[in-house]
């Protein structure tokens, strides 16, 4: 399902010579045409246990996928895509009110089929309420339940292996952070040697701190080898200023790789500004992984 050998590719500008650093860019992005990234990753052993736990339902075309997120989010366009590919049907209950005119991430996520469910915001985020009035509404369906971004123990299960496959040692991987759950695998996956930094996308003091921390504990795991950054969220989630648009044109321009407004535009943005800081000592050496969610530029710069 996943697809290894995946390119890596070295950055190359003035601030990273002068600082006597090492970046490269994990192009997990290319590993899936329309479930890449890391939604691969959360999603693949998801998919295994929904397979499980009714196969005979799948083989009548009646199991079906369940799953939470915003109007922009790249989990619901890699579950819709999932569903389709792997036989599923889907349904995504999607934050907020009924667009008149559905964006191009749920656009995508309609065409592959997804039956979209439109909640208020205030029931969404009271996850108890949201939970009942899904099983009220869904309850007689055979479904499989994915939660909000596939952050759960089978999402970061399936995280712990993006590093698995990076070619050459390391000292620090960056992510962008949504949900915490991706970061959470990869600092599952490192020797005593590497650090993690995960930048944070959306607005909220130690919100990705204490995820990470609940589902470490979660995985008995003791790890103090990595840290959240939550200085370049540009004023919250899908929020977009200036100069991160220019940021992230002139990045592709020189290295001919795209990065997304919401989550991997960001993190390089705050992986050169540490490195301009002198936050990472010379002769580091950085991973930055591109966890995908192209699909949501389109139309979004308007």
């Amino acid at each position: 399902m996943i697809r290894h050998q995946l390119p890596l590719q070295k950055i190359t500008s003035d601030i990273i010579t002068s600082k006597g650093v090492e970046l490269y860019v994990y192009r997990t992005d290319l590993n899936h045409k329309d479930i890449s990234g890391n939604k691969l990753y959360k999603l693949k052993y998801n998919l295994e246990e929904a397979k499980k736990q009714n196969p005979s339902a799948l083989q009548t075309g009646k199991k079906t996928l369940l799953t939470f997120g915003g109007a922009f989010s790249n989990h619901i366009a890699a579950t819709a895509a999932a569903g389709k590919e792997y036989g599923f049907n889907t349904i995504g209950i999607i934050r907020g009110d009924e667009l008149e005119v559905l964006n191009p991430t749920l656009t995508f996520a309609k065409a592959c089929g997804m039956q979209l469910h439109f909640v208020s915001r205030s029931l969404y985020q009271n996850k108890a309420t949201l939970n009942t009035y899904v099983q009220e509404h869904f309850g007689v369906q055979n479904y499989y339940s994915i939660p909000e971004g596939g952050s759960n123990a089978l999402g970061i299960i399936g995280c712990k292996e993006i590093t698995k496959d990076i070619p050459i040692d390391f000292d620090f991987v960056c992510c962008p952070c949504g949900t915490g759950a991706t970061i959470t695998g990869i600092i599952l996956s490192l020797k005593e040697h590497q650090q993690a930094i995960g930048f944070q996308v959306l607005k909220g003091e130690n919100y990705i701190k204490n995820e990470v921390t609940k589902w470490l504990k979660e995985f008995d795991s003791s790890a103090s080898n990595w840290e959240i950054n939550e200085e370049f969220h540009f004023g919250g989630y899908a929020k977009l200023k200036p100069e991160l648009l220019y940021f992230i044109q002139q990045f592709e321009k020189e290295n001919a790789i795209p990065l997304d407004y919401i989550y991997t535009g960001k993190m390089m943005f705050g992986i050169f500004e540490n490195i301009k800081q002198g936050k990472f000592k010379r002769g580091s050496r950085i991973i930055a992984i591109h966890t995908g969610g192209l699909q949501g530029n389109k139309g979004f710069e308007n």
